[in-house]
């Protein structure tokens, strides 16, 4: 016989649903709440539904509600969630006659999705903000290390000598299209949904840009179904820090290969490491570690917000409201701590300048140039070039030779045997063209890795961010100029 509970909550659901919810919506929704609901009252005023003493008596409520503060409108079993508690709050205070109409022209659907909204833009702003602060932390590093050789890599093997700057601007190149991919996510999650009420908007003469204006929305959602059945706000900020996560991770992958002794290339600022408990050699640069969980962390939250929304019906469904509360949310704050430690680990990183500089030759990585010199002093077609210097290589490492052993001498020996024929270089010429500093310094193409290419590649790396600081104020500037206009229509009501 089924096991019937006789009212409503039945005490599993009150435990694993309503509760947890109700403190996630503490944290997320309750100053959007408040926000959303000073602008309806005001709304709903301006446009006659309601009289001025009802308004009145609204916004007196709501800032009762405001001044008691959050601990004074706590969960109580059977009020399903904070809206109704803080519902229920205002009709306690002014009566039912005029507390039961601030519900007039809306429902929890518009309004829920308007909090979820209202509730991402300050942890999307401060996700910028992070990765703002985080550019310009790597802009300055880079700067400073337009000149430190170090090898480049292609399939995790000693390719080309390149410089740190290069390297560094070519994560601040992605870092740029990253903060374009989150002010998109932002411009996409600033709409209204209010005004769509339940489903299919209201009969009430409401004027649904008036309380967008007063939110700080940059628009008012045109379609009344979309306004509560879509989930690409959600969507968006997940894809944009999904993308975030992963330039991220392949950046994290390379300085945790760099601080290896093996590389020697970087040292760990000793306020991120750790020893360990039995070797006392050890310096383990765990800050990274933690950085590269955090940042999969990341992309487990975001993926998470994507499956949920996918294969569910277009239309209001608890999968996009309280049940991804941890999931868009985490997502954010997670974000949060990936930029503002990595920013901290690049202001106290030491470079190993010296010992760059003389691994960028090791593996051969300057022989692209020599064969590059064969075809412009000697006149061999490249792919003979590419022969002969192929060649060299194979015949120093069957000889156990470095670069710096390469002559004149191998050079024509090797030409003889792939290619029939001396070739005339001189000893300087062919030093030359194996320096690992020439080798730079001569690709002065635009990106390329010469240090005035770079610090061209930097400075226009360094507009940009400006740009986007200036876009970052405005998206501030305009909020600010909202709870402006807010508070002086909620003062203009009072009076």
């Amino acid at each position: 016989m089924a096991d019937t509970s006789k009212s409503f909550p039945h005490p599993l659901y009150e435990k694993t649903v309503l509760q947890p919810f109700f403190k996630d919506a503490e944290i997320y929704y309750y100053e959007p709440m408040l926000s959303a609901n000073k602008a309806h009252a005001v709304m709903l005023h301006t446009c006659d539904v309601i009289t001025k003493g009802n308004a009145q008596g609204l916004l007196k409520a709501l800032s009762q509600i405001e001044a008691d503060g959050l601990e004074k409108l706590g969960y109580e079993s059977g009020v399903e969630d904070l809206f109704f508690a803080m519902e229920n709050k205002i009709i306690k205070t002014i009566g039912a006659a005029h507390g039961g109409n601030l519900q007039l022209a809306r429902s929890r659907n518009d309004l829920g999705y308007a909090l979820t909204r209202l509730a991402i833009r300050p942890l999307l702003l401060q996700s910028l903000d992070n990765l703002l602060v985080f550019r310009e932390a790597l802009l300055l590093f880079a700067r400073e290390h337009l000149e430190t050789i170090m090898p480049g890599y292609t399939h995790t093997q000693p390719a080309q000598p390149s410089t740190m700057a290069h390297y560094i601007a070519g994560v601040l190149s992605f870092l740029e299209r990253d903060m374009q991919r989150l002010f998109f996510a932002y411009d996409v999650n600033n709409q209204s949904p209010l005004g769509a009420a339940a489903l299919t908007g209201t009969g009430f003469p409401i004027d649904r840009e008036l309380v967008a204006d007063l939110l700080g929305f940059d628009k008012v959602m045109a379609s009344s179904y979309d306004s509560i059945g879509s989930s690409d706000n959600l969507t968006d900020v997940a894809n944009a820090l999904n993308s975030l996560a992963v330039n991220l991770s392949r950046f994290t992958r390379d300085m945790l290969f760099w601080a290896t002794q093996e590389s020697g290339a970087i040292r760990i600022d000793d306020s991120f490491i750790q020893i360990s408990s039995i070797m006392p050699q050890k310096r383990n640069p765990v800050v990274l570690e933690h950085m590269r969980a955090r940042i999969s962390r990341m992309m487990a939250y975001g993926q998470g917000v994507n499956l949920q929304c996918h294969n569910i019906p277009f239309g209001d469904t608890q999968d996009i409201e309280d049940e991804i509360f941890p999931l868009v949310f985490g997502s954010l704050e997670t974000s949060h701590d990936i930029l503002t430690l990595y920013t901290a680990v690049i202001e106290t990183l030491q470079v190993n300048v010296e010992h760059l500089r003389e691994c960028a030759i090791s593996g051969f990585t300057t022989v692209t140039e020599l064969a590059d010199t064969l075809v412009r002093e000697a006149d061999l077609p490249f792919r003979q070039a590419h022969s002969v210097v192929s060649g060299m290589v194979n015949y120093a490492l069957e000889n156990n030779l470095s670069p710096t052993d390469f002559n004149t001498d191998i050079l024509n020996q090797v030409a003889k045997e792939r290619i029939g024929q001396a070739l005339e270089l001189s000893e300087e010429t062919l030093k030359q063209a194996l320096d690992p500093v020439a080798f730079v310094a001569i690709r002065t193409v635009q990106g390329g890795v010469a240090p005035l290419a770079t610090a061209n590649v930097l400075d226009g790396i360094a507009k940009q961010i400006e740009q986007d600081k200036q876009q970052f104020a405005g998206y501030n500037q305009h909020l600010q100029d909202a709870d402006a206009r807010l508070n002086a229509k909620v003062e203009q009501v009072l009076a």
